[in-house]
């Protein structure tokens, strides 16, 4: 059987309907990947209604790559290693049980229990475009109830993504890696029997902590550790955020230690294909070109370093007249990959 080679997927929508469909098959990918797909269930999802998505994918002549994140409250327990975690990572993997007999071979993971934090959601950017922006100053200058406004609406309940100050206690980074450790070691041997593999998505932002709860992906040797544990196990890997490592101290080097060290191993299993300009504690997002990575180097070096999954845009700016989920902004990104990825195919 052949290598599968590398890819481009559309995705990072909550709802699948027959517009994204025509939007991929116009733009030319092969597949799709959604982001915390809206379905029934408050605890976990059901087959049935997995499988039901990847029927309407494939109908449609495309494949389902991969589900990104279960809603937080799902499991924000055995994040927080909280009384009730076990009867989450039970549920857990039923979930991951049923997205495997559906046919999705990959379910993304974040171990962020309060998410992904942004203090701009209109920065401005080349031509006046709109971009997300953190900047840790103002995180430190705002109240507890401002923080809630930093965080996202899309990932799960806002109640079950925890706000502690000091007065409250905190979860420490050794907790925290703790609480990763229990899960993983519970959540692995089902995934490998399942076929299902599961991508480790990087901190975003990548600072050792927001809210009171320390953050524990948001260095290359944060992951190398993980790997050092999980490393015979098939089904751990990364859904490696090249954004997320260029928000990290040291930008693009980041992106070329990730690459080199994960990608020949087979442990990146699919890939966020943006940047940012600036790392922490001040960074805001920009159009793939613009940032502090070379897109070019970080594909010729996926293809040179044996990477075979697929590539996502993820965060896009939003360009004028554009819509909520940015068709502009993403079908700019999506095209800048094709072309780089084209280019990766003759020259490696």
């Amino acid at each position: 059987m052949s290598q599968p080679a590398m890819r481009v997927a559309v995705g990072q929508f909550h709802e699948l309907s027959d517009e994204k469909l025509r939007f991929a098959a116009q733009i030319g990918v092969s597949g799709i990947q959604m982001n915390n797909p809206t379905l029934p269930g408050d605890t976990f999802w059901e087959e049935a209604d997995i499988r039901a998505l990847v029927d309407r994918v494939e109908a449609a002549g495309l494949t389902f790559e991969a589900i990104e994140n279960v809603p937080t409250h799902f499991y924000n327990k055995a994040m927080l290693g909280l009384p009730g975690r076990d009867e989450q990572i039970e549920n857990y993997c039923r979930t991951v049980v049923n997205v495997g007999r559906a046919g999705v071979p990959v379910l993304g993971l974040h171990f962020m229990p309060n998410s992904v934090w942004r203090t701009e959601r209109r920065a401005p950017g080349r031509g006046g475009a709109r971009n997300t922006r953190f900047e840790m100053a103002k995180v430190e200058g705002a109240t507890k109830a401002e923080w809630r406004s930093f965080m996202p609406t899309t990932l799960g309940r806002a109640d079950s993504m925890p706000l502690f100050e000091e007065e409250d206690g905190i979860i420490t980074a050794e907790m925290m890696w703790a609480n990763y450790c229990y899960f993983m070691d519970a959540v692995l041997p089902v995934a490998e029997e399942a076929g299902v593999k599961i991508a480790l998505h990087p901190d975003d932002p990548p600072v050792p902590m927001l809210g009171g709860v320390a953050r524990i992906f948001k260095a290359p040797t944060d992951f190398r550790r993980a790997y050092e544990r999980y490393s015979t196990s098939a089904a751990w890997g990364l859904d490696l955020c090249l954004g997320c490592c260029s928000e990290m101290p040291g930008g693009a080097d980041n992106v070329r230690e990730m690459i080199t060290f994960f990608a020949p191993k087979g442990r990146i299993f699919y890939v966020h294909f943006r940047d940012v300009q600036g790392t922490v504690p001040d960074f805001v997002e920009c159009f793939i070109g613009e940032g502090n990575f070379d897109p070019g180097e970080a594909m010729l070096l996926l293809k040179q370093n044996g990477f075979t999954g697929f590539l996502l845009d993820d965060h896009v700016p939003q360009m004028d007249d554009d819509t909520p989920w940015n068709h502009r902004g993403r079908a700019h990104a999506i095209g800048y990959m094709q072309g780089l990825l084209s280019m990766a195919e003759r020259a490696a």
